[in-house]
């Protein structure tokens, strides 16, 4: 299990790991060594040993396979980044303040993946649906009540009648209907 309080990962432990994450499936290390050598010149015992540290620190697990291990994460990038995120936040004398300055880094975008991450978490709707027809934009769902229109009626609590076929069999056969008016009964 990943530390509680995470430290930052070093440059090629990060490099590891953003393989494994992106993967999304159990490697090896020869895989993960040969993706880095496109980039950097590396030995396989430093991807190695790389590996098998994230996996003492909790990062990874790993299991058997063959005569190598094939390493899959502990946990996702997101985590990583929230963990990190919360552990400096934490440390603040003044959380508020690091939160408003926070905010004042954050690009346009981040700020909008901030609020979408609140609705998210609040469980709200969008605040704008885009193509939303005028009829559904005069519901309301306000104070738990139902949207208007959804309330049953008696008439749509009752079973719905059975169309039955005359003897003759079917007139017509709805285009993709099945032919034999006896299937599935």
């Amino acid at each position: 299990m990943v530390n509680a309080v995470p430290r930052q990962l070093g440059d090629l432990e990060d490099a590891v790991m953003t393989r494994v994450w992106q993967w999304n499936r159990p490697v090896t290390v020869r895989e993960v060594l040969e993706d880095l050598q496109r980039e950097r010149s590396i030995a396989y015992t430093t991807v190695m040993t790389v590996m098998d540290n994230l996996h003492q620190k909790g990062w990874v697990r790993r299991e058997v396979a063959g005569r190598a291990y094939r390493y899959t994460a502990v946990s996702t990038r997101a985590a990583y980044a929230a963990a990190l995120m919360n552990e400096a936040w934490s440390k603040s004398d003044n959380p508020a303040a690091a939160l408003v300055a926070f905010f004042g880094m954050m690009s346009t975008d981040q700020r909008a993946a901030l609020e979408d991450a609140v609705r998210m978490v609040r469980g709200d709707r969008p605040e704008v649906v885009p193509e939303e027809s005028p009829l559904e934009s005069t519901q309301s769902t306000a104070e738990g009540l139902p949207e208007a229109g959804t309330e049953e009626t008696p008439e749509e609590t009752q079973e719905e009648p059975v169309q039955e076929v005359p003897e003759e069999g079917p007139q017509e056969v709805a285009e993709g209907a099945d032919s034999d008016p006896g299937a599935g009964r």
